[in-house]
């Protein structure tokens, strides 16, 4: 299975815009210490962090964890598009209190992101702060129990077979519920606002350097080209 460098990632795509670290912190609101540790491959990013990036910096998560090359975004929406997970596939990103394995990171301009989540934190102190993000968030568990704390309600926990679909803006918290291992599937809504953004701006840095640079041709004053005539 591959394993996810969405440092790798995030310094090429930097460099090759010519940004600072506090020019991404601009754009992201991401402080450039908690950057240059995602660079440097010294933290794996949350989804939170990604999809912060993902809207600060308008490029496609998928982009971010995948190991391959990215290909140029379409300038139009595509029809008929599909993406295949076979056993194993996705682009991993391990962290001390969850695993995330991110699917369809084949396709770009996606609307939705799915991720395969495997959930060891069992208290609050371990999980951390309370995750929060644009969009919406549906939860279905696969394997086990998860206990999802919110903001605004009080902590439900969900079986296997059950599931969830929520304001992904309200801060969060995947917590394991009970012994055994906790996995579920996650679908994460991006706004169409903001993945309309991102579609734009993708497709304009795709757009043929010759095409921007073209000169655009003069036109004569009026009082001067009546001049020229008599």
């Amino acid at each position: 299975m591959p394993i996810a460098k969405p440092g790798v990632s995030l310094k090429q795509l930097r460099k090759s815009n010519g940004w600072t670290l506090a020019d991404v912190s601009k754009r992201t609101g991401i402080p450039p210490s908690t950057l240059s540790r995602i660079e440097n491959d010294r933290v794996s990013p949350t989804y939170d962090l990604l999809a912060r990036l993902s809207q600060g910096l308008s490029v496609d998560v998928a982009q971010l964890v995948s190991s391959a090359e990215a290909p140029v975004p379409a300038m139009a929406e595509q029809q008929g598009r599909r993406s295949l997970n076979r056993l194993g596939d996705g682009e991993l990103i391990e962290m001390s209190n969850h695993t995330l394995r991110y699917l369809s990171t084949d396709l770009l301009r996606k609307q939705v992101t799915p991720i395969l989540c495997e959930y060891r934190a069992r208290t609050l102190e371990e999980f951390g702060e309370f995750m929060h993000h644009a969009g919406e968030e549906f939860l279905f568990v696969l394997e086990g129990a998860v206990e999802l704390h919110t903001e605004l309600y009080a902590p439900v926990v969900l079986k296997a077979g059950e599931s969830i679909y929520f304001d992904s803006r309200m801060g969060h918290a995947y917590l394991a519920h009970g012994p055994g291992v906790c996995r579920a599937l996650s679908i994460n809504v991006t706004p169409h606002e903001e993945m309309r953004k991102v579609h734009d701006v993708a497709a304009a840095r795709a757009r043929p350097t010759s095409e921007a640079a073209k000169p655009k041709r003069s036109v004569a004053p009026a009082k001067q080209r009546r001049r020229r005539s008599s």
